[in-house]
């Protein structure tokens, strides 16, 4: 009796599990799907929480820096054991100026990418830009009057700048380009010339210093090399 019993439950059993074999295989990928994702989710927030805790505890950053984190670059508004918030800024195209748009780190981000500090950027900057000049002719004799001209331009803050260069200087410990202008001429490789300036100045003076320093040089070639008529 015992063992029609056990038989018949075997049979119902497997009866059962052919009829269900579909759906017991989908509730078991479901499952599976279900658990990747907890991991996943549980990993990514792990990452956030000890994110947060290494900003911390070097000091890397606060409320109020500029910094840059990939490609991204910001003023830190917020941060928290999540994420850290930033007001994005312009800085690969020399403008320095905020897009308005806001940007959401998820703290995890600080184990993938290096976040630079620029805050000392807040108040001056290293700005750089190009001149391309497609003739091939003999640009160095125009070099010392172009310096000239842009240590006039910088005249009203170059003291402020060399000061505030030198607490630079100390602060990373190494030696920077100082406050001067620099002015160096290369080849591109379809033969043009650039000349390439570059200035420690104001932040918010940058774009216009820079719109300055174009107007002198082009004065300045078209005087050396006039266009004949």
């Amino acid at each position: 009796m015992s063992r029609t019993k056990n038989g018949t439950f075997a049979i119902i059993v497997i009866t059962l599990f052919l009829l269900w074999k579909s759906e017991i295989s989908e509730f078991a990928l479901s499952v599976t799907a279900i658990a990747v994702a907890i991991v996943v989710a549980s990993k990514e927030i792990i990452l956030c929480f000890t994110g947060s805790i290494q900003r911390a505890s070097s000091r890397s950053f606060r409320i109020g820096d500029w910094i840059e984190v990939g490609k991204i670059s910001g003023e830190v508004i917020e941060h928290n054991l999540m994420a850290t918030v930033i007001q994005e800024i312009d800085l690969y195209h020399g403008q320095y100026h905020f897009t308005g748009k806001t940007a959401t780190l998820p703290n995890s981000m600080f184990f993938t990418y290096p976040v630079k500090n620029l805050n000392f950027m807040k108040r001056y900057v290293y700005h750089s830009f190009t001149v391309t000049v497609k003739d091939f002719v003999n640009l160095y004799p125009m070099v010392p009057g172009l310096i000239v001209k842009i240590e006039e331009h910088c005249e009203e803050f170059i003291d402020v700048a060399r000061r505030y260069n030198g607490v630079i200087e100390k602060h990373a410990g190494v030696d920077l380009p100082g406050s001067e202008p620099h002015i160096h001429i290369t080849s591109s490789s379809t033969g043009e010339q650039e000349v390439h300036f570059m200035i420690f100045c104001p932040t918010e003076k940058a774009v216009h210093l820079e719109q300055e320093i174009r107007k002198d040089f082009m004065e300045a070639y078209a005087e050396a090399f006039p266009v004949s008529a």
